[in-house]
């Protein structure tokens, strides 16, 4: 099994990007094929001693910018690192791809070139984010700002499947992101979707608040693209400035400092609770092959783990998983409107 690699993607390019593929084959001794410059490629591989890993490369002579358009790239750039990557996937020479590279073109890339599952209409973003039990899983977290009810659903399914399979919860409980917990709080999106979950087959607590994101009362946070953003950009500025103000804190003066040093051991705990690059990257659900997306400042654990869940997704066949749930979910969603004319 090989996972494809867009080396150019991202703020730092080949540097980390190759660096975190070496890493992952070390580690997890994960075949990969990282695509874009081949010279630039080669260059990393041998200032890092990797020659004898399990690394591929397959030229591509374009790279998407951070900034670009994702029309301009999937139209004016068709030997991009990221299409190459995808492209992989499709012609079964790659598993999965993963990329740090802009989102907008991977997922515009990622539906053109692999298509969506059979019952998706929109592929959705699913960031694995801590709390005080564990992870919880917030989808979608960018991928489509606008979606309808049912897609809203197929989102809920996605992401009781991943948090399943990956993370492990035997049967997540699914919460509806709202301004308030009681039934018929939130837009016409919330109210309608609410309906359609109460009658589903998923573990659907009801309506959740933003605090429930963190406190463990829930596994699987769905909401639309808009909020999702906006909630994951916020958590991660919030961890930024209380990373900021503890350090400031602990630095203070010397009593400070000394007890900084004896609770060194517990905020390294902590600080790897709350490390995003533990996960690597978000999974694009929905799409037909594995997509990992990482942040495009990732450093070279968060590439390194990307690559290991990519394989973990293949391995536990999560997209099979994904297309029987939203059958199963298809099916007793008809057999209610029969029941319901009779």
């Amino acid at each position: 099994m090989k996972i494809a690699v867009d080396a150019m993607g991202g703020d730092y390019g080949p540097a980390v990007v190759v660096e975190g593929s070496v890493a992952a084959a070390r580690e997890y001794r994960a075949a990969v094929t990282l695509v874009g410059d081949k010279s630039a490629i080669e260059r990393e591989i041998s200032r890092l001693g990797a020659s004898g890993l399990p690394l591929g490369i397959r030229h591509a002579s374009q790279v998407v910018g951070m900034a670009e358009a994702p029309s301009q790239a999937l139209r004016r750039k068709r030997d991009s690192s990221l299409r190459v990557a995808a492209e992989l996937v499709r012609e079964g020479e790659a598993a999965a791809f993963v990329s740090a590279g802009n989102t907008g073109a991977a997922m515009a890339i990622a539906m053109h070139v692999l298509g969506v599952l059979p019952g998706v209409d929109r592929p959705a973003i699913a960031v694995v984010l801590p709390s005080l039990t564990g992870y919880t899983v917030l989808i979608d977290a960018g991928a489509t700002l606008d979606p309808k009810p049912r897609q809203i659903i197929q989102f809920a399914v996605m992401g009781h499947v991943y948090a399943r399979d990956i993370l492990g919860k035997p049967n997540p409980r699914v919460g509806l992101l709202s301004v308030g917990e009681e039934e018929g709080k939130g837009t016409d999106l919330e109210r309608e979707a609410f309906e359609e979950l109460r009658v589903s087959s998923l573990n659907f607590i009801g309506n959740i608040e933003g605090r429930d994101i963190y406190n463990g009362e829930c596994d699987v946070v769905v909401t639309d693209g808009f909020t999702g953003n906006v909630a994951l950009k916020i958590s991660e500025s919030l961890a930024e400035m209380l990373a900021v103000m503890i350090r400031q804190e602990l630095t203070r003066d010397l009593l400070s400092r000394l007890g900084a040093l004896l609770s060194a051991p517990a905020f390294s705990r902590f600080k790897r609770r709350i490390d995003y690059t533990e996960m690597g990257g978000a999974p694009l659900l929905g799409i037909n092959g594995a997509s990992i997306i990482c942040h495009g400042a990732s450093p070279v654990k968060a590439i390194k783990n990307a690559i290991r869940v990519a394989a973990e997704w293949v391995q536990l066949n999560v997209n099979e998983h994904i297309k029987t749930a939203l059958e199963a979910e298809a099916m007793l969603a008809r057999e209610g409107r029969e029941g319901g004319r009779e």
